[in-house]
Order: structure tokens, then C-alpha cells, then sequence
């Protein structure tokens, strides 16, 4: 990470490593959910994941992997995030991840 890199283009990265990590943690290829990173970028893809009603494959693909920490949902709820989110989106992130039992 660079110095002049902001804090949308560090959560773009990040979006970019879900992308890798979970191909080679649970053998799971997102390839839509890469698409739409390069098309829209990490923030925007996440905005829009979040205001679907329905929950993602890629988080029950995840959650049956027990790794919902590779989840963009996951990114979403760190501290460090939080100013690129609204309180709503964060909320959303936060009880998809609940709901899986991500907090226990």
C-alpha cells in the first residue's frame, strides 16, 4: 500500500483479494462478482450487492467454506471502512454476517 493510495482504492484491492482468496481457499471462482469490481469498482460493486434484498451465492459459498471472513460483507463492517458506507449499508453487511453466525 502506498502512501497516496486512498481509502476507496484500498477497499477496491481488498475486493480484488476476495476475489483470489477464495478461489484458493474454498476452490469457489466468483466470477461475476470480479466483473462487476472491474466494471464498477470495489465500493460501488459492495453498494450494490448491499441493496439487494436476496443474500449472495458467494456468501453461502463462503459461509459452507467457514470463511465468511473472505466476504465483502466482512470488508464492509471493518472500522476502516466505515466512512465509505452509509449507516444502513454497514447495518445490512453486519446481519447478512449475523444471520450466518458469523459473530459467534
Amino acid at each position: 500500500m502506498t502512501s497516496e493510495e486512498t481509502l476507496a482504492e484500498q477497499f477496491h484491492r481488498r475486493m480484488i483479494n476476495v476475489y483470489e482468496q477464495s478461489k484458493s481457499a474454498c476452490g469457489y471462482v466468483p466470477t461475476r462478482f470480479l466483473q462487476m469490481v472491474q466494471e464498477h469498482g470495489g465500493v460501488e460493486t459492495a453498494r450494490r450487492l448491499l441493496a439487494k434484498d436476496e443474500v449472495q451465492t458467494g456468501l453461502i459459498t463462503l459461509w459452507e467454506c467457514h470463511r465468511l471472513d473472505l466476504s465483502m460483507e466482512a470488508l464492509v463492517i471493518q472500522p476502516r471502512f466505515h466512512s465509505l458506507f452509509t449507516t444502513m449499508e454497514i447495518a445490512t453487511a453486519r446481519d447478512r454476517l449475523e444471520a450466518f453466525g458469523y459473530f459467534e
